[in-house]
């Protein structure tokens, strides 16, 4: 897809802590074996083994074995992909968040980070070995070229894409390029049963950082922020701003799932929220030397009651807003124990285009904790812990969370908040159960409901393109037939998943996931919050201030 989410960097991440190394390697070995890897020339093998060990450090011992594997061994060996794994498990040894970023990734993960690519702007399935459009992508050039969801592209600049088994990577690579340069496009509208040539220029396509914005009630705004990006202060800025416009005098920050991004996006949010010269966070090095960021006289919302919603997927930047406002006695934190990482990477760019993204400070909120949870047993055990979450109870009640006395901290106006795994919410909120959370993950939030709902709108297109948005989400309803039809979608496709157990959940999904075809994003997270536990409990609290 043209459009997608970045999940590469997790993956990455998790797929370097399995791999063990024999014996650890110090820090500046790492540093210095990707250099010498990256930009070492090519060795004198008229050298003797014993010359070989007898090397005046270890980093050329280790330039000098991929060399001897790249020229001497037996067989060809990819020496790019030893030298990947080498990197990523001298990583795995360090912290659990300092990872190597692959020449193939970083462009994928540069342009997540940077909130747009540079493309046509749609977001794309291969139906039957057509290239289809799924939904044009706001801001970008396709949805001003008139290309429609459900319209099929069969040629790009004369190149057929149909009927050839093309895999996404293929169809991104075509559809994307250099800013300004043009594509010649054929595509067929099964609407109309007509073909179109369609001649546009590619642009900057945003990736959104902000997923939704609406009102809660006559009070309260919503803002979901699926990570802290580039462009993720400017888009909460224009979002928060309508809604106060629109009579909003709290705000709901949902950073639920939310990993993370930069710091500095962060801190911006978080001055929104502060009166000019309240600590906001602060970092310290291997040297011991911190840096304090304060709070500025340019929050325009110190006004709005603020609710901060977190859960166990919030993580990193997600826990320096919560933290802040926490520590500072400023709004109220609802959900449940985050992810608790207070750790601070700087990106480091490599010679051949991959990077390594490394550990160089911690961060501590205002009153002076640290989140960070432990990785002193490992890596493997570290992410263990996490799990654990969902076996030992802290995740349906607040009083399975452990704590430490000796990790206890005040804030100014007296209440107690603790440092170690995380930021506890001041308002507990519990997941339901572990089971329906985990049907839902596997079938109601994949592609396999996406996938159905589009071959239901590519029949009945005609039928719908007249219902506005607002009558759509309070009047349109998922008929009995259409969940019949979904049970039996997946029976076809060996999921045994019984819908009948998730009826509601279902035709809230299905209902969701055509909104975010026919409108948006927006609709789509406003169907799925109508019966949000966590938001129910954010206007209780909300009234009981009121009263």
């Amino acid at each position: 897809m043209e459009e997608y989410k970045d999940e590469s960097l997790d993956k990455t991440e998790r797929a370097t802590r399995k791999s063990k190394l024999y014996y650890f390697l110090p820090l500046l070995i790492a540093i210095a074996l990707a250099a010498g890897i990256f930009i070492g020339g090519k060795m004198r093998f008229s050298d003797t083994p014993e010359r070989f060990f007898t090397s005046n450090s270890n980093k050329d011992k280790l330039n000098r074995l991929i060399d001897y594997i790249d020229y001497e061994y037996v067989d060809d060996v990819n020496t790019d992909s030893i030298v990947d794994v080498t990197v990523n498990n001298i990583l795995s040894k360090l912290d659990p968040h300092s990872v190597y970023i692959p020449n193939s990734q970083t462009e994928k993960v540069a342009e997540n980070m940077k909130g747009e690519f540079v493309g046509v702007g749609i977001s794309f399935r291969m139906l039957k070995d057509s290239l289809t459009v799924i939904r044009t992508i706001e801001g970008g050039p396709a949805i001003d070229a008139g290309i429609q969801a459900g319209d099929r592209i069969l040629t790009a600049d004369k190149d057929t894409l149909f009927g050839k088994h093309l895999s996404n990577t293929y169809v991104i690579d075509k559809l994307k390029g250099v800013s300004g340069s043009e594509i010649a496009l054929t595509v067929y509208r099964k609407s109309t049963h007509e073909n179109l040539n369609i001649n546009l220029k590619r642009a900057a396509v945003p990736i959104k950082s902000v997923d939704a914005f609406f009102m809660l009630d006559d009070d309260i705004g919503y803002v979901k922020v699926n990570r802290f990006a580039e462009s993720t202060y400017k888009e909460f800025r224009t979002a928060v701003t309508l809604l106060k416009h629109n009579g909003a005098k709290a705000i709901a920050l949902d950073l639920r799932d939310n990993p993370g991004g930069y710091m500095e996006i962060a801190e911006q949010i978080a001055d929104e929220f502060l009166t000019k010269g309240k600590l906001i966070v602060f970092t310290r090095n291997k040297k011991g030397e911190e840096n304090k960021t304060y709070a500025t006289a340019k929050g325009d919302f110190e006004d709005s009651d603020v609710y901060v919603l977190i859960n166990e997927k919030s993580a990193s930047a997600s826990e320096i807003v919560a933290g802040a406002l926490q520590d500072n006695d400023v709004g109220t934190i609802v959900g449940r124990r985050s992810f608790g990482k207070g750790l601070v990477q700087r990106e480091m760019p490599m010679p051949d285009g991959s990077a390594v993204r490394l550990t160089v400070a911690r961060y501590y909120t205002p009153t002076g904790r640290s989140i960070q949870r432990s990785y002193a047993n490992g890596v493997d055990d570290y992410f263990d812990d996490f799990y654990k979450r969902y076996e030992n109870g802290e995740l349906q009640s607040a009083d399975s969370i452990k704590v430490a006395d000796s990790l206890k901290f005040k804030t100014a106006k007296g209440k107690i908040v603790y440092g170690g795994g995380g930021i506890i919410p001041d308002e507990f909120v519990p997941l339901q159960s572990t089971q329906e959370e985990q049907h839902i993950n596997m079938v109601l939030k994949s592609e396999l409901v996406s996938a159905y709902v589009f071959d239901y709108l590519d029949d009945h297109r005609n039928e719908l393109k007249n219902i506005s948005e607002k009558e759509f989400v309070s009047t349109f309803e998922i008929t009995d037939d259409l969940v019949d039809g979904f049970q039996q979608y997946l029976y076809d496709r060996g999921i045994g998943f019984s819908v009948s157990l998730y009826k509601e959940d279902t035709k809230r999904y299905l209902k969701a996931g055509m909104a975010q075809q026919l409108y948006g994003d927006n609709t789509y997270q406003k169907i799925l919050k109508q019966k949000d536990t966590m938001l129910q409990k954010v206007i209780t609290l909300h009234e009981a201030k009121s009263e």
